[in-house]
């Protein structure tokens, strides 16, 4: 498992965002936690890069920052990770998954049990053009996991950051169908909540920190 810490001078352009070089004290994302909320949300790289995420109102939806995203993304593209087939697991806006898209995923399902959230997903995928490799599951994730049946090379989870929820479906994905040898899970979660290094045989590879924001990646024990 690696954790990853940088006390260096750092251009954002390390999560993908091109922005000044900033001065020591900054951490792998690049931004001290006082620069973590960004008022329009858009999607970094690729083919849609720099079209707006519309987000939902009134909900509380607390999506990974272009900073987090990006940084989650530039790893995933060192491991050389697949995306034939991606899942995007309390979706919210969508960030994720349209990130996801946007760089090249083959299909893209989300899953988001609050029907706001499912409404502006869809408005983003039709803004971006993605709708015809997507498609929205308006439910539950555990009840989404129960159902699905794919083998997913990549399954990101962007949930309330200090819900009890996450390691309950980290469990319920480590022995489902979803997830195959190949398969990289991806986790956001609050810093001040840490994940346990493994769940059944999901086992945590990297770690990635931005003040209160971690990315947890697991994939299955070898």
């Amino acid at each position: 498992m690696y954790i990853i810490y940088l006390t260096v001078t750092l251009t954002r352009e390390i999560a993908g965002v091109n922005t000044p070089e900033r001065s020591t004290g900054y951490d792998y994302f690049g931004c001290p936690a006082e620069c973590s909320i960004i008022p329009v949300m858009r999607i970094i790289a690729g083919d849609a890069k720099g079209r707006p995420i519309k987000m939902p109102k009134g909900t509380p939806t607390r999506p990974a920052t272009e900073l987090v995203r990006g940084a989650i993304f530039s790893s995933l593209a060192n491991m050389g990770a697949g995306d034939d087939l991606v899942l995007d697991l309390f979706s919210g806006s969508g960030s994720l998954g349209l990130e996801a898209l946007s760089r090249g995923a083959g299909w893209v399902d989300f899953v988001d049990r609050d029907k706001r959230c499912c409404d502006i997903i869809r408005e983003n995928l039709a803004v971006t053009g993605y709708n015809r490799v997507a498609k929205v599951y308006c439910l539950g994730v555990t009840r989404a996991i129960e159902l699905l049946d794919k083998e997913y090379n990549l399954i990101l989870m962007d949930p309330p950051y200090r819900s009890p929820e996450i390691e309950n479906i980290l469990e319920q994905l480590a022995v489902s169908n979803l997830v195959g040898r190949d398969t990289i899970v991806c986790t956001t979660h609050s810093s001040r909540r840490p994940l346990k290094p493994s769940y059944a045989s999901l086992t945590m590879f990297k770690e990635l920190h931005h003040g209160d924001s971690t990315a947890a990646f697991y994939s299955l024990e070898n």
